[in-house]
Formats: C-alpha cells, sequence, structure tokens
C-alpha cells in the first residue's frame, strides 16, 4: 500500500535536494522489491506451512513483484501529471526481486535455519 501510495502522489515542491547520491532513486527501487519478495515468500511460507513448497513460494512472489512493478510504472505514465514510468525503474524492481528471491531461497531453504 506504502508503495503503491508513493508511486502514484506527487511530491511536486518536496525539497529533496538533499539527497544528491547518483542512482538513488534506483537503490531505493532496488531495495523496496527486494524487501517485498522477502516478506512474500516468508507470509507465503508462514501461510500454508508445509501444503506449498519453497519453490512455489518463490516463483509466486518473484511473478507478483515483477508484475506490480510493470503496473506501476505503466499507470505512473498514464495518470499521474507529475511523475512519469521509467523503464530504468522496472528494471531496478527486477533485479531487486530476483535478488530479493536468490535471498529467500538461502534463508528459507533450511540448510541456513533461521532462529
Amino acid at each position: 500500500m506504502f508503495v503503491t501510495f508513493s508511486s502514484l502522489s506527487s511530491f511536486e515542491g518536496a525539497d529533496l535536494s538533499y539527497f544528491n547520491i547518483p542512482y538513488f532513486d534506483k537503490m531505493v527501487h532496488f531495495g523496496f522489491y527486494f524487501i517485498l519478495v522477502v516478506l512474500g515468500v516468508f507470509a507465503l511460507k508462514e501461510q500454508f506451512k508445509n501444503r506449498l513448497k519453497l519453490y512455489k513460494c518463490l516463483v509466486s512472489a518473484l511473478i507478483f513483484a515483477i508484475t506490480y512493478g510493470i503496473i506501476i510504472e505503466v499507470l505512473q505514465a498514464m495518470f499521474t501529471v507529475n511523475r512519469e514510468g521509467d523503464v530504468l525503474d522496472a528494471i531496478a524492481n527486477t533485479v531487486g526481486a530476483l535478488s530479493g528471491t536468490m535471498a529467500s531461497k538461502v534463508l528459507f531453504s533450511g540448510k541456513w535455519p533461521l532462529k
């Protein structure tokens, strides 16, 4: 919900000049989608316990995150005045989601159990 609201809201007039880090926007996209997938896999594993294999949790969270990221970028391009869709944002979203999937596989595979 926060990501959707932030992605479709206008921040016109907000002074963000103190964030003068190159590609900071792309790092934020990467981070949001990394966390989205890790939390999504965790939620699916908890919700379905042993009825859903890790592979299906990983694939489901990955497909959701990539689809969601593309939809948000299209909505920004089509329905907002002060925001624009960006292919590089969609790529950062996808790379973050893929990285989150790989991290989730390591975290939840049982080979490195969380305690």
